[in-house]
């Protein structure tokens, strides 16, 4: 892997849309829903997570053998699409991928804030960022959400999360938190991108997500009943809300859905929207918007299909699949019906 050096995305581009072949569609999902966790696992065993399953399998088992192996298999995919990648592309790929720091971090403020236990906790990070052992055990080993903050005082989250403290202490709200680590992320990836016109349309694509996070935080804040302003969590980078704009229509969704209908991604998000139309829920809100954004970043990716957004939307179908495996999982743990499990699953 180098960051130094000439681009590279048409060998990249061709690796990973063989990849992009063998994962699981609808069949094998109708397929998975009607499986036990130990079935599941079997199931994972006969595709490409077998190396996965097989180094877990004598350490654990059913649900816990499915998490680790889907975030080991995980990783080690991002990895290889990092170790192939040179110059520009690099770059961009290793940008993007650094949301899964901010989503391991994330993840253990959200343990430490539930109580959940270190094993659980740890067995939902994905380690395909930038976070090193040492990052990850800190993190960690804090027990309170005060030495997170201070766990992530070597990263690019120190000072965000820092200031956004007191505004968790007065509220006993997550938002201010998780909207300090969004808003460091996506300032990082948004500064400083190249020039040309295959990265101004993955630039769109990134303007996309964030206008769909913003609405997301804006409807789970207005939700919460906490008396916080969604305008003081903004994050810049969109071109879909303003910020008063996006405070106004945080509180009906209805009015938040129809907005983002007649807005410049009608055309391309088409069916997408549709489900936005008819989600009723703020889960449904958010299965809906990462369609959308599966679905704008294919479509992007055939307009400049040697760059980098082929590799983005790679990377987006591989985390839906896994997310989709872990739903199914989990559902079948709780006891959940198919039908049931399948309203949780994201399929385009």
């Amino acid at each position: 892997m180098s960051a130094v050096g000439s681009s590279n995305p048409g060998y990249v581009v061709a690796r990973v849309r063989a990849r992009r072949g063998q994962l699981y569609g609808d069949e094998e999902y109708r397929k998975l829903v009607r499986m036990s966790p130990a079935e599941i696992a079997r199931f994972m065993e006969e595709s490409t997570y077998e190396s996965a399953i097989n180094a877990l399998g004598s350490r654990h088992g059913g649900v816990d053998l499915v998490e680790y192996a889907l975030n080991q298999n995980l990783a080690v995919q991002f990895e290889a699409i990092l170790e192939w990648s040179e110059g520009e592309l690099y770059d961009l790929v290793a940008r993007y991928l650094r949301k899964f720091d901010a989503w391991n971090l994330k993840t253990v403020i959200r343990g430490v804030y539930t109580g959940a236990g270190r094993e659980a906790v740890e067995a939902d990070l994905i380690r395909a960022g930038e976070f090193d052992d040492r990052q990850i055990r800190r993190l960690l080993d804090a027990d309170s959400i005060e030495a997170v903050v201070e766990a992530a005082e070597e990263t690019i989250y120190d000072e965000p999360l820092r200031a956004a403290y007191p505004a968790f202490e007065e509220s006993d709200v997550l938002v201010p938190l998780e909207n300090a680590v969004d808003r460091a992320f996506y300032d990082r990836l948004l500064t400083g991108l190249p020039g040309g016109e295959p990265v101004r349309q993955y630039e769109a694509f990134l303007e996309a997500e964030v206008d769909f996070r913003n609405a997301a935080n804006a409807l789970r804040l207005a939700r919460s009943g906490a008396e916080i302003d969604p305008a003081e969590y903004f994050i810049d980078g969109g071109q879909l809300f303003t910020r008063t704009s996006l405070a106004r229509l945080a509180r009906n969704l209805d009015e938040l859905v129809e907005y983002v209908a007649g807005s410049q991604y009608a055309d391309d998000l088409g069916p997408a929207l549709r489900e936005l139309e008819e989600a009723d829920s703020l889960i449904a809100f958010e299965q809906a918007t990462d369609a959308a954004l599966l679905a704008y970043a294919d479509k992007l990716g055939t307009i400049h299909p040697v760059s980098v957004t082929p590799v983005i939307s790679y990377i987006l179908a591989k985390e839906r699949e896994v997310e989709n495996i872990r739903a199914i999982a989990r559902g079948k743990e709780a006891g959940l019906s198919a039908d049931a499990i399948e309203s949780e699953l994201v399929i385009t």
